[in-house]
């Protein structure tokens, strides 16, 4: 059977009474202590013997306690160590002083005993919550990791065998028309759509995969956004019209990777044009594509909105929109763009998001760093 563990606190003073006070009342309150009479020996131990709390006196000679403070904060590996400072400093300034630097308390001297415990034990426990709030995220995330890729993997099984279907039912006709070449041609093009749609599927997948290991260079904005215009155009076989309003200077660059970045945008462009209805000529599906700095985020980041007029977003998948095979399209194996395109921007320390415009269409938000992380 398992015991818990003692809170360990680390004393630090170059006055032994000082200690030797502390020590027996932290003991009496069932706490491990451990005692460094300076700045430097405080440091070595907290590296050697990681505390859950320290109480730092700052007058003392060589490195005093501001300057430690200052050190352990800078070490990631100590930064998360709560310090209380004990000080003789009584003045509004002293205090802040020693807040600045990093402290999350501070004890003025004479020291009151019960006092001090009453604070210890305030920090001790917002360092549990701390602890057990990244626990619980690492936890929320772990389930959401799970829970995308069983929405991924259903999706996959679904669509998949929805294609085979769809190339065997082609085959039997085949079969039985094999002396009527028009009908046959038409049954093998069907049947090669198919089987493009099923590829697709699997090359999206590998963009997933790839997506956790993007080499990123500077690119041209201007280049990306043309490229990306014409990418669109010829994979899409679509004589789209897309309006460009930028406020960046001609010059302007980012640090990317100009293969994801075009097919991230490339999903915003051809959901813009596909939310019009079939029925709409290709000189009326406007898009416009806007271009700014968003000081919004930190820090700066490139901002491009992609805004269309078209039918807007259903109802009925409003709040599914970015989860796998999410599609308001009738045809078979579609609805992993938006799933794909959040999830590499995420990657890059970007975001995607959706907005229904006020009057029709939709406004999808793309921010991409402006440098590598």
């Amino acid at each position: 059977m398992s015991t818990k563990r003692k809170p360990k606190i680390l004393v630090v003073d170059d006055q032994p009474i000082n200690i030797k006070l502390l020590q027996r009342k932290l003991e009496q309150q069932d706490m491990e202590v451990l005692i460094a009479f300076n700045g430097k020996e405080c440091i070595k131990i907290v590296k050697q013997e990681l505390p859950d709390l320290i109480l730092l006196d700052i007058m003392m000679p060589e490195m005093d306690g501001i300057e430690t403070c200052q050190r352990l904060k800078a070490n990631p590996a100590t930064a998360t160590v709560p310090i209380i400072f004990i000080t003789a400093k009584a003045t509004k300034e002293g205090k802040l002083e020693g807040l600045d630097a990093g402290a999350v308390d501070y004890i003025t001297k004479p020291i009151d005993l019960d006092e001090t415990i009453a604070r210890v034990r305030t920090q001790l426990r917002l360092q549990q919550m701390f602890r057990e709030n990244i626990e619980l995220q690492k936890r929320l995330g772990d389930v959401r990791k799970s829970a995308s890729v069983g929405a991924i993997t259903q999706g996959l099984a679904h669509n998949l065998n929805n294609l085979l279907g769809v190339v065997v039912g082609y085959l039997d006709l085949i079969k039985n028309d094999y002396d009527n070449p028009d009908k046959v041609k038409r049954s093998v093009n069907l049947m090669d759509h198919a089987i493009n749609r099923m590829v697709d599927i699997i090359r999206q997948l590998g963009t997933i995969a790839n997506s956790e290991r993007i080499e990123l260079s500077k690119q041209s904005i201007e280049a990306l956004l043309i490229n990306c215009i014409e990418r669109l155009k010829l994979e899409h076989e679509i004589p789209a019209n897309v309006q460009i309003e930028s406020s960046l200077p001609v010059n302007a660059a980012i640090s990317s990777n100009a293969e994801t970045f075009e097919i991230i945008l490339g999903k915003l462009l051809i959901n813009a044009w596909e939310s019009y209805p079939n029925d709409v000529p290709a000189t009326e599906r406007k898009i416009q594509l806007e271009v700014n700095i968003s000081h919004q985020t930190n820090p700066a980041a490139l901002e491009l909105k992609v805004i269309d007029q078209g039918t807007g977003i259903a109802p009925e998948i409003a709040d599914t929109l970015f989860e796998p095979f999410t599609t308001t399209k009738t045809a078979v194996g579609r609805g992993m763009g938006l799933t794909i395109a959040r999830h590499t921007i995420r990657n890059l320390a970007g975001e995607i998001t959706l907005k229904p415009n006020t009057d029709l269409g939709v406004t999808a938000t793309m921010t991409h760093p402006l440098q590598a992380r």
